[in-house]
């Protein structure tokens, strides 16, 4: 009899120690991919604005400064909420930051994973355009989220959401839909045609010759 509670005791050790080194290890995973995505986020990399040419500040000077729209989801960053059965990201992928915010009066989270580079990228084009930040999503989630990626730099200011939406034709630079991938490059491939088309008067001339490509950069 004592030696039965005495294996007993031990299976009970033994399962509560595993149980605590299981939960440890899914915390350890789940730092160690969030440190990840974050060196990926914030990795080296480089797109040299070099001093500009003569010629190329009387171009600057002659044009005046064009305004880029930029759409939020799967372009800036992908995101789920609470209620989704089945979210895009694998599962246990920290996400970059959360949002709780109250729609129909229920609160709702939403976890929101930033495109690679996305930072970088912003932080390049806004010294060469103004910035539009456009969602199809309600006001009070893409606000927060613009809130985030602007960070108190003051860069995304103009914003439209769903209440804005018309249908109508435009000058667009297609761009692959983003969702996890974590090797991603597709803003800093965006970064040498953003770069010329501030020089150019009408960037019509240059988007139209690729239109019957469809290609996504």
């Amino acid at each position: 009899m004592v030696d039965m509670l005495k294996t007993r005791q031990c299976l009970l050790g033994v399962r509560t120690f595993l149980g605590v080194t299981s939960r440890l290890w899914s915390f350890f995973l789940y730092i160690l991919r969030k440190h990840i995505r974050t060196i990926i986020q914030y990795q080296t990399v480089r797109y040299d604005i070099l001093l500009l040419s003569p010629i190329s500040r009387n171009r600057l000077n002659t044009v005046k400064r064009k305004i880029l729209v930029l759409d939020l989801d799967e372009t800036l960053i992908h995101s789920h909420h609470d209620g989704v059965l089945r979210p895009t990201v694998r599962p246990g992928t920290p996400p970059d930051f959360v949002l709780k915010v109250v729609i129909d009066k229920h609160p709702v989270r939403f976890f929101v994973h930033k495109r690679p580079h996305v930072d970088f990228f912003l932080e390049v084009v806004s010294q060469w355009y103004e910035l539009v930040v456009f969602t199809a999503s309600m006001e009070i989630y893409g606000s927060a989220v613009a809130d985030k990626l602007d960070n108190n730099k003051g860069i995304l200011k103009r914003r439209y959401y769903r209440q804005h939406c018309t249908l109508d034709s435009d000058n667009a630079i297609p761009i692959k839909s983003w969702f996890s991938d974590p090797s991603d490059t597709a803003l800093l491939n965006l970064l040498p045609m953003l770069d010329a088309l501030r020089f150019t008067a009408d960037v019509r001339s240059v988007l139209s010759r690729n239109l019957h490509q469809h290609r996504l950069w």
